[in-house]
């Protein structure tokens, strides 16, 4: 199967987990679901899902068992961007093609929203699931806790916003991009392997080497789509970052060395997978499409 026929395929199923996981039956105050729904389900690329369901095969695991996961680190995903698009921090009024979530609704629903989409993660893969042992659950909890909270993503974030128009030694942004971007991308292969019970061995290491490696190419390539991009296509302003003053990547090396680096990490982690040879086929064709994408 192509590439492009598994990045649909596994899209099309953890948006199926994501529908049925979030209801407004029941509910006293559905706007809150609303905007929930409206921000897991307006587009994205799935590559964080894509990349459980990759590593979990990868490890031999069940698709099944995979679901979980995918769906955990697809909502905590969303929960970040649109607290990310709020005036307090970014202040984006678009997001994949579409209004923010709190443009489309209001500033303290698209809070609560992705307050919600935040516990709704990890009650996805805490809740009583068949396959699962109790040390695998809570393998998996601690892993996304981790690369989310105040060692991870949130505090790649933090440092983010408190450097804004400020200069940054090359390994202060690799550093801030390995916690904001990296920790959540390396979590979702992990999450992957953990999901198909591979704890502890050399899989899992290979994984979170992996992680690393198209976590720096994922940021490398957005902040390179941010200046050569176009609006349309990115589904969100491009230019952003360059009118906010942010420290990125072309800004600090350039935009021909920008590319240098990409094709380097490429061929790094080939050469780290290269000896599973068919079994981590799918992974690396991944890289090559974050590596090589338009949007």
């Amino acid at each position: 199967m192509s590439l492009e026929a598994q990045l649909k395929l596994f899209s099309e199923r953890v948006e199926n987990c994501l529908k049925h996981s979030i209801s407004t039956d029941n509910s006293i105050h559905t706007p809150l679901q609303e905007a929930m729904l409206y921000s897991l389900l307006n587009g994205g690329k799935r590559i964080r899902p894509v990349l459980v369901y990759f590593a979990n095969q990868f490890c031999g695991g069940s698709l099944r068992l995979a679901d979980p996961a995918a769906t955990a680190i697809e909502m905590l995903h969303s929960y970040s961007l649109v607290h990310d698009d709020l005036p307090a921090m970014d202040n984006d009024d678009l997001r994949r093609g579409k209004p923010t979530c709190h443009i489309a609704f209001d500033e303290a629903t698209a809070i609560l929203a992705g307050d919600a989409l935040l516990t709704s993660a990890f009650e996805s893969l805490s809740k009583p699931q068949q396959g699962y042992t109790a040390e695998q659950q809570l393998a998996m909890v601690y892993c996304l806790s981790k690369a989310a909270g105040e060692r991870g993503m949130v505090l790649g974030q933090a440092f983010d916003l408190s450097h804004v128009g400020q200069p940054l030694t090359l390994d202060q942004l690799k550093q801030m991009h390995a916690l904001k971007t990296g920790a959540l991308i390396t979590c979702a292969l992990e999450l992957g392997a953990l999901s198909a019970g591979e704890l502890q061995g050399e899989r899992l290491k290979a994984l979170t080497a992996f992680g690393e490696i198209i976590g720096l190419a994922f940021q490398v390539k957005d902040d390179l789509l941010d200046i050569e991009g176009d609006t349309v296509t990115l589904g969100k302003p491009s230019g952003s970052d360059i009118e906010r003053n942010k420290p990125t990547y072309p800004a600090l090396l350039g935009i021909d060395a920008c590319k240098s680096l990409l094709e380097d990490l490429l061929q790094e982690a080939h050469t780290l997978l290269q000896p599973y040879g068919e079994d981590a086929a799918d992974l690396l064709s991944l890289a090559n499409y974050i590596v090589r994408r338009n949007y």
